[in-house]
């Protein structure tokens, strides 16, 4: 049984910082690509960043400069370090393990606000 559990979100002030996990198991993590991904009320979810598993990154222009994704096979886990927060920055976070099919977890809410 597949299962990938995001933690990390919370309420944050504008420029703070926060570090989001996704935990997976039941999938051999290494091979598969993991992106995180996010939904603000009202709108699609947008891919936020991508790690390949050789360590390849890619980033959504919107938050280029400002967050890091990265990975430890180790421990099946991808993060999501997320600085300079900005109000336009709130949403769930969701993270997908993608090879020939996509697994998703339940998403983790990030709130930024004064």
């Amino acid at each position: 049984q597949v299962q990938l559990v995001e933690s990390g979100g919370g309420l944050v002030q504008p420029g703070g910082s926060l570090r989001l996990s996704c935990a997976a198991s039941g999938i051999i993590f290494k091979i598969h690509t993991m992106d995180w991904y996010r939904q603000a009320p009202g709108k699609q979810r947008e891919l936020v960043a991508t790690i390949t598993g050789g360590g390849t990154t890619n980033y959504a222009d919107s938050v280029k400069g400002r967050f890091t994704i990265s990975r430890d096979n180790a421990k099946n886990t991808v993060y999501l370090q997320m600085n300079s927060l900005k109000p336009e920055d709130t949403a769930v976070y969701y993270c997908n393990a993608r090879l020939i099919t996509d697994y998703w977890g339940q998403g983790t809410q990030v709130t930024v606000s004064s």
